[in-house]
């Protein structure tokens, strides 16, 4: 559940440099935006891992 939490507090984290690169253009920001989606998605892999893991164990 740890990860879970990490997991949306990350997006959350994301809004004010999504606002920046959407309706400011500013490229730094993007790449913010990017950088950060690509680390929820290698944290959303690990979820879906220990997920697997627990529900073979059952």
């Amino acid at each position: 559940m740890k990860k879970f939490e990490e997991l949306k507090a990350r997006v959350a984290s994301l809004e004010d440099d999504m606002y920046k690169f959407h309706f400011r253009l500013n490229g730094a920001a993007g790449t913010r935006v990017r950088k950060a989606m690509q680390e929820i998605k290698a944290l959303a892999q690990e979820i879906r891992t220990e997920i697997q893991e627990l529900k073979v164990k059952e």
